[in-house]
């Protein structure tokens, strides 16, 4: 048979290698027939591709039964060892999909580790179960900043509210937020009127956070008298707590002083907004194991 040189093996050859094999330890092209599903002249065809496709005759078959040539031995030694490595290198995958290294790096608004849903802690845990090794440096920050080490590649992903998009960050919905206008127990309002006029709202000192706001939430504070800013939830809540300001905060937030009777919500059924909070992460980001099991761990 002439000889032939294979450029590539396709995954035909990997097929038709796989029928020698078998042919060969079972020792007979019948012997094989229930053990490959297919009859003896469909073997005998595959024999007659993969013989052709190498350019050399591989086995003796016939009245004398069935023999290897001695190309047949060799081709059979190369291929036990091809297929070797083909299981050793799926198991090598596997293994590295089971044990996550390197690092991993999340930017998180600060104070939504009371967000009582947690699907944030559940997927940190989950990563992990799965990937001990994997180091995991979380940044609490606000928006701005969270945004900013996405877009140069400090952050590997971001959880923050979702105010006016950045183009070239993706943002996925994670869940919502509900803030309230909250006084301190020591502040005048706390013991008076559950829902007092605007007019009377005005008359008290509050809180304007210097964070982005969506355009309902720049309205809600228009209406009161801002005569302090915040860069954050916490530095809101450290005012509140002076008694001499009023501020809006998540309700899981502030939910700790109100148990506690050192805060309370003014008028919440009219002085309220939503938030959405976003998982967000770069666009165009190189793969990333680590970073697409965080995901799935968050069901996104």
């Amino acid at each position: 048979m002439k000889s032939k040189s294979l450029a590539q093996v396709t995954d035909f050859d990997l097929k038709l290698l796989r029928i020698f094999k078998t042919v060969c330890e079972c020792g007979s092209f019948s012997a094989a027939e229930s053990l490959l599903g297919i009859t003896r002249s469909a073997i005998s065809l595959h024999m007659s591709d993969l013989e052709k496709r190498l350019g050399m005759r591989l086995c003796q078959r016939g009245r004398a039964g069935f023999a290897l040539t001695d190309e047949g031995r060799e081709i059979l030694r190369h291929s036990d060892s091809m297929m070797a490595a083909i299981e050793g290198f799926r198991q090598q995958v596997n293994q590295m999909h089971k044990q996550l290294r390197g690092e991993f790096n999340i930017g998180i608004i600060n104070n939504l580790v009371t967000q009582p849903k947690m699907k944030i802690t559940h997927a940190l845990d989950s990563l992990r179960e799965i990937g001990p090794d994997i180091r995991l440096n979380i940044s609490m920050s606000t928006a701005a900043e969270i945004e900013r080490g996405l877009m140069d590649g400090r952050l590997h992903i971001g959880a923050l509210p979702l105010t006016s998009p950045v183009s070239g960050l993706d943002y996925a919905h994670l869940y919502d937020e509900k803030s309230e206008l909250y006084c301190s127990s020591t502040h005048p309002l706390f013991s008076g009127d559950s829902d007092p006029g605007d007019d009377i709202l005005a008359q008290y000192d509050a809180i304007a956070p210097s964070f982005r706001m969506t355009a309902e939430t720049i309205g809600l504070h228009q209406m009161l008298n801002c005569t302090a800013t915040a860069s954050d939830r916490e530095g809101i809540a450290f005012l509140i707590l002076t008694g001499r300001f009023i501020g809006y905060l998540p309700d899981h937030f502030a939910a700790q002083w109100v148990e506690k009777k050192l805060m309370r919500a003014v008028a919440p059924s009219r002085l309220n907004f939503s938030s959405k909070i976003a998982i967000v992460t770069r666009k165009g980001r190189r793969p990333n194991a680590i970073l697409e099991r965080f995901l799935q761990a968050l069901d996104l």
